[in-house]
């Protein structure tokens, strides 16, 4: 099944929801008011998940709210069959704070006297709350391969990348003792040096906030970024690394998680993966 997180904004949607089999989450009163203005929908035409608000503060119900709702839906002919109950956890990354423990123990004292599949874990939640662990579980960083648990990676909980940003060296230029490089001229060489440009920028989704010091992977060796990231380009640091112009420079992703380049950017991996550009040619292996 095919779960719709933030369900439907219009009553067009319910009826485009029914014929693509889609399951919905409903969140907010609104969408009941709408499903009860529909007229002859078959039995049982709409599987959806409700969702409890026991902390994020986003969507969701209330406690008192969703067991109103709850009754309300089960009498719509569409809505007849079994809902499952869900939440959202805020800090389930931090396995330092006892707020996960209290959102679990608010959930179960609401769905305790319910019979009904329920889902509380997303990926930190799989990995480090197995208080949480019910009939369906909603992974979702892990599934790239990348940790959602602060100051932890991927590998670390044995994951392994599924997305690899790389690009080519496109030239190699030698440059002398107090030559700076890029934008701003930050970034001045210490010694004479090779410094190798990479064809990947920011108007790629590269973030424009790495500084110098972010690693990267020349033809599988480690070294850094030097100077600004430019829309299209950004400068490597070559001195010890056998390369030549057009051999693989990977940014994140096999051999180097991204979760290294988030820390370094001041981002998380979630927005590098979300920020690749449509420019960025697609490669999908099985």
């Amino acid at each position: 099944p095919i779960l719709v997180l933030e369900g439907f904004f219009e009553l067009s949607e319910i009826k485009s929801a029914i014929e693509h089999r889609l399951q919905i989450t409903i969140h907010h009163t609104r969408q009941i008011d709408m499903l009860e203005t529909l007229q002859g929908l078959a039995d049982n035409a709409l599987q959806f998940w409700l969702k409890v608000d026991t902390g994020m503060h986003r969507l969701g119900m209330s406690v008192e709210e969703a067991h109103k709702s709850l009754a309300r839906l089960q009498q719509l002919r569409c809505c007849s069959g079994t809902p499952v109950l869900m939440t959202h956890f805020a800090n389930a990354d931090d396995i330092d704070t006892d707020f996960t423990l209290n959102q679990i123990k608010a959930f179960r004292d609401f769905s305790a006297q319910y019979d009904f599949p329920l889902s509380l874990a997303n990926s930190a939640g799989i990995i480090a709350w197995p208080e949480s662990h019910q009939q369906w579980v909603r992974p979702g960083i892990m599934l790239y391969g990348a940790s959602p648990m602060l100051g932890i990676k991927g590998p670390d909980h044995q994951l392994q990348p599924v997305m690899t940003l790389k690009s080519q060296l496109m030239t190699i230029n030698h440059l002398k003792k107090y030559d700076c490089i890029g934008y701003g001229s930050c970034w001045c060489c210490p010694e004479d040096m090779p410094v190798g440009v990479v064809a990947i920028g920011y108007g790629d989704g590269y973030p424009r906030h790495a500084p110098s010091g972010t690693p990267v992977l020349v033809n599988g060796q480690r070294t850094q970024l030097i100077g600004r990231v430019s829309m299209d380009m950004v400068t490597v640091d070559l001195r010890g690394i056998e390369a030549v112009e057009g051999d693989d420079v990977i940014l994140w992703g096999k051999g180097l998680a991204a979760e290294e380049i988030a820390e370094s950017a001041g981002t998380i991996s979630y927005e590098l993966f979300c920020g690749v550009t449509s420019r960025v040619r697609f490669e999908y292996r099985g």
